[in-house]
């Protein structure tokens, strides 16, 4: 199915699952099947102000059929996502997207290190189920402030993979916080795979560490759940041109390319407007964007032949554009 296809779906059950963190488990409205998914993927879920937000599926794929299940933090910084969510009830019927894979599993991979912190532990964890029922080769490091906030810990305590996860809390004793430099210099598997999901700061030290010790860039893998912190005080205004019709529109140095192009009639899909997801990714036919997204890896961005105008700008007088 379509990532695009919309599914209508209902609140099956909501659950805490830490003081902050509620599970939602997801149903069709008639007792239908899922489309399947694999570990890493993620739904759209279209709230009922209008908020669009992503959240990476965490049971079991091989659950799919029945149910999708999906965990968020309430974040008092929010823009409107998990508070919506949170407010959501038990039997409300809400609409999703198919679900969709930008953080996929490496196949193949002679082992797998998973890093999770805090509530990035939801794609982190249907992939630990996946790789236990493929009878693949990992391990998975979860770092949280505490135990109490540590989502899912019993029921991975309880999972046939149990042996095979390490938890890591801020508030413990030093024997067992996370020592990621250390780990990933120690004897791993040739050719093992990184994923590592979580708040942007516990991500780029994981990934520093990976970098340090040697690790390839093709091994380690990611997903971001918000956009980095940008300073935008020297931002200026450049031109966007429309290949298809040579129109000419002016992005103020306050405004998304985004909203620019919506004032001149010209709608490109967005979601979580941060660049993280993905959805309003554009071709770029001439000029220098200014990369300000977390989707595109490193070696996309050096193209300059796309960018996500949510987010980003340009380096160039102008951008010309295909849409």
């Amino acid at each position: 199915m379509d990532s695009s296809t919309s599914l209508q779906v209902r609140v099956a059950r909501k659950a805490a699952e830490t003081p902050d963190i509620c599970v939602f488990e997801l149903r069709t409205l008639d007792g239908a099947a899922l489309p399947a998914f694999d570990a890493g993927a993620h739904v759209d879920v279209h709230l009922p102000e209008g908020v669009v937000r992503q959240y990476s599926l965490c049971n079991a794929p091989d659950e799919a059929p029945q149910c999708y299940e999906i965990a968020v933090l309430r974040d008092a910084r929010s823009r409107g996502g998990s508070v919506g969510m949170h407010a959501l009830q038990e039997g409300q019927a809400i609409t999703i997207s198919a679900p969709r894979n930008h953080f996929p599993l490496a196949k193949g991979a002679p082992h797998h290190v998973l890093f999770a912190g805090g509530i990035g532990i939801t794609p982190i964890l249907a992939m630990a189920h996946t790789l236990a029922q493929q009878g693949a080769s990992f391990e998975l490091h979860y770092c949280t402030r505490s135990c109490a906030t540590t989502a899912f810990q019993r029921r991975m305590t309880s999972s046939a993979f149990a042996d095979r996860v390490f938890f890591h809390h801020d508030d413990g004793d030093a024997a067992q916080k996370l020592d990621a430099q250390t780990l990933l210099k120690s004897p791993v598997v040739e050719g093992a795979h990184l994923y590592v999901c979580g708040p942007s700061g516990f991500m780029e030290w994981i990934l520093a560490a990976g970098r340090q010790a040697g690790w390839s860039e093709d091994r380690l893998h990611r997903e971001y759940f918000a956009g980095a912190a940008i300073d935008t005080s020297d931002d200026g205004a450049f031109e966007v041109q429309i290949a298809s019709t040579g129109a000419v529109i002016t992005v103020p140095a306050d405004q998304a390319v985004t909203t620019a192009l919506a004032t001149h009639g010209i709608e490109v899909a967005t979601s979580c407007e941060q660049g993280v997801c993905g959805t309003c990714l554009v071709r770029v036919l001439d000029g220098t964007p200014d990369h300000r997204d977390m989707y595109l890896t490193d070696e996309e961005r050096a193209l300059n032949d796309q960018f996500t105008p949510c987010c980003s700008r340009a380096r160039s007088a102008r951008l010309v554009l295909e849409l």
